[in-house]
C-alpha cells in the first residue's frame, strides 16, 4: 500500500476517532440520564418501537452501501461525468423508495406495533407517538444518504468529526430539556430526537451541494445504469434485511417473550457495543473507499493487502477496547448506571464476542461489494443470517433464557465468516490460506495469551477500583506485547513504530 494512501487512511481514521470519542462519551452519559428520566419500561418501549422503524430502514441502508460503492468506483476510474449521472440516478431511486417505506411503515409496521408488541396499556399512546416521530426522523435522513456517501467516497472524514461535535451538543441539550420540562418524557424524547436529526440532515446536504459538483440533482435517466444500481441495491437490500433480522428482529422476539424490561437490558448492551464498534467502523470507513478504488483500477494485490490489514487492525482495535469491559463489566455498569437491569452483563459479554468475530468480516464484505456481482454472495450469507431469527424464536418458545439468542448469534457469526472466505475464492481469487495464516492464526494466539494474566487477577483480587485499574493496565500491556510479537509483520512494525514514536514525542513536548 503506497505511503500516500497509508497517510490518508491514517489521517481519516484519526479524524473519525476524534468524532467517535466525543460521540461515545456523550452517548454513554446520555444513556444513563435518559434511562433514569424515562424509567426502564419507557426506555425499553422507545428502543423496541424505534426498532420497528429500523427494520424498514434496511431499504435505505442497502442503498447507502450501493451509493458508496458506485461513487468510489467512478472516482477510482476518474470518470467525473459518470459520477454526476450516478448521483442523479441514485436520488431518483431514493424518491421511489421513500414512498415504499412510508407505505410499509404506516400499514404493516403500525399493525404490528398495536397488535403484536408487549406494551403496557397505559403507554400505547406514547408508543404510537414515538413510532410516528421515528418514521419522520427516518424519512428526514433518507435523502441525506447519497450526500454522506459522497463524503465517504471523497474521503472527507473531517466533515463527520465537526458535524458530530454539533450533534453531541444538541443531544446534551436534549438531556437538559428532558429534565427541565414536565411534559410526557417519552413523547418529548421522540420529538427532540427528530429535531436533532433534521438539523444534522440539513448540514450534510448543504455541505455537499457547495463542495461537490456531482451533488446537484438534475433529472437524468439511463435505463442500464438504473438497472445496474437497482440490481446491486436489491441484493444488497437482502443482505441488509438479514442483518436487521439478526439484530432488531431478535429485539422484537425478546419483547414478545419477556417484555420491555429485557428490551431495556438489550438496548443498553447494544449501546455499549455500538460505542465500541465505532472504532472498527471508523477504520473501515476510512479504508473502504480505497479498497474499492484499488479494485476499480485493477490493482488486485494492493486490494488484498489492504483487506488483510483492515481485518487485522479492526479486530485488534476492538480487542484492546473490550478486554477491560469483558473482565470488569459488573464494576463498570455499577458506576455507569444508577440501576442496572437484569441480564445486561451477560448480554454485553456475548454481544462483544460476536462483534469481535464480525470485525474480521467488514473488509471481506467490502471486497465482495467492490466487484458489483454480489447475487450469489448475498443470497448465501443473507440466508444464513436470517436463520438466526426463527432459530432464536424456537429456542425461546422451548423455554430457554433470553441470553440464548446471543449465543446463537455468535455461532451464526462464525458460520458467516467461514462462508465469506469460501465465496471470495471464486469472486476475486482471494488467498484464503494466506489469510488464515497471516490474519486469523496470529489473532487467535493474541486473544488466547493476552487474556491469561488479567483474567487470573480478576480471580485473585477483590472487585473495586484498585482491581479495575490493575486489570485494565495489565490487560493493555499484555495486549500490546502480544500484538507486537505475534500479529504484526515486518512492514507493519516498520510503519507503526515510527508513528507511535512521533506521537509519543508530541505528547512529551
Amino acid at each position: 500500500m503506497p505511503s500516500e494512501n497509508n497517510k490518508r487512511i491514517a489521517k481519516n481514521t484519526l479524524m473519525l476517532y476524534f468524532r467517535m470519542i466525543i460521540m461515545m462519551g456523550v452517548s454513554l452519559y446520555t444513556v444513563r440520564i435518559v434511562l433514569d428520566t424515562l424509567g426502564v419500561v419507557d426506555y425499553g418501549i422507545y428502543n423496541v418501537v424505534g426498532g420497528i422503524v429500523t427494520m424498514f430502514s434496511f431499504l435505505s441502508n442497502s442503498m447507502a452501501v450501493a451509493s458508496q460503492r458506485f461513487f468510489s468506483f467512478e472516482l477510482g476510474k476518474k470518470d467525473y461525468n459518470q459520477l454526476k449521472k450516478t448521483f442523479s440516478i441514485t436520488i431518483s431511486i431514493y424518491i421511489m423508495l421513500s414512498f415504499v417505506i412510508l407505505l410499509l411503515a404506516e400499514t404493516v409496521g403500525l399493525w404490528f406495533l398495536n397488535t403484536q408488541m408487549t406494551i403496557p396499556e397505559n403507554r400505547i399512546e406514547a408508543a404510537n407517538w414515538i413510532y410516528q416521530f421515528s418514521i419522520l426522523s427516518f424519512m428526514m435522513t433518507l435523502f441525506t444518504i447519497p450526500y454522506n456517501a459522497a463524503i465517504i467516497a471523497h474521503e472527507r472524514m473531517n466533515v463527520y468529526a465537526w458535524v458530530s461535535i454539533i450533534e453531541v451538543i444538541l443531544k446534551l441539550l436534549i438531556v437538559y430539556l428532558l429534565l427541565a420540562f414536565t411534559y410526557d418524557k417519552l413523547k418529548l424524547y421522540g420529538v427532540l430526537i427528530f429535531g436533532v436529526t433534521s438539523i444534522i440532515t440539513l448540514i450534510f446536504r448543504t455541505y455537499c451541494k457547495k463542495r461537490f459538483k456531482e451533488c446537484r440533482f438534475s433529472f437524468f435517466w439511463n435505463k442500464s445504469l438504473f438497472k445496474e444500481i437497482l440490481s446491486y441495491s436489491g441484493w444488497n437490500l437482502f443482505g441488509a434485511l438479514a442483518s436487521i433480522f439478526n439484530n432488531q428482529g431478535v429485539n422484537i422476539v425478546l419483547n414478545m417473550f419477556f417484555g420491555p424490561i429485557v428490551n431495556a437490558a438489550q438496548a443498553i448492551a447494544y449501546q455499549v457495543n455500538g460505542a465500541l464498534v465505532q472504532f472498527v467502523q471508523n477504520f473501515m470507513t476510512a479504508a473502504r473507499p480505497q479498497i474499492i478504488k484499488y479494485y476499480a483500477s485493477g490493482e488486485k494485490e494492493k486490494m488484498v493487502n489492504l483487506v488483510f490489514q483492515s481485518s487485522k487492525f479492526s479486530f485488534l482495535l476492538l480487542f484492546i477496547l473490550t478486554m477491560p469491559l469483558l473482565l470488569e463489566a459488573n464494576y463498570i455498569l455499577d458506576i455507569w448506571l444508577t440501576h442496572t437491569p437484569e441480564y445486561v452483563v451477560l448480554f454485553i459479554r456475548f454481544i462483544i464476542i460476536a462483534a469481535l468475530i464480525d470485525s474480521l468480516s467488514h473488509s471481506l464484505m467490502t471486497s465482495a461489494q467492490a466487484t458489483g456481482k454480489i447475487k450469489k454472495y448475498t443470497s448465501i450469507i443473507g440466508g444464513v443470517m436470517i436463520l438466526n431469527l426463527p432459530v432464536s424464536y424456537l429456542f425461546l418458545k422451548l423455554g430457554y433464557p433470553p441470553q440464548t439468542v446471543f449465543i446463537l448469534a455468535i455461532v451464526n457469526s462464525v458460520i458467516c465468516l467461514s462462508l465469506r472466505l469460501l465465496l471470495l475464492i471464486k469472486m476475486i481469487q482471494f488467498p484464503v490460506k494466506r489469510y488464515l495464516h497471516k490474519v486469523v492464526l496470529p489473532l487467535l494466539m493474541v486473544t488466547s495469551i493476552a487474556y491469561i494474566l488479567p483474567f487470573l487477577l480478576t480471580i485473585e483480587l477483590k472487585e473495586g477500583l484498585s482491581r479495575f485499574l490493575i486489570v485494565g493496565f495489565t490487560g493493555l500491556i499484555s495486549s500490546l506485547i502480544c500484538i507486537y510479537t505475534l500479529s504484526l509483520n515486518k512492514n507493519e512494525k516498520s510503519y507503526i513504530v515510527p508513528l507511535l514514536s512521533k506521537f509519543t514525542k508530541k505528547i512529551i513536548k
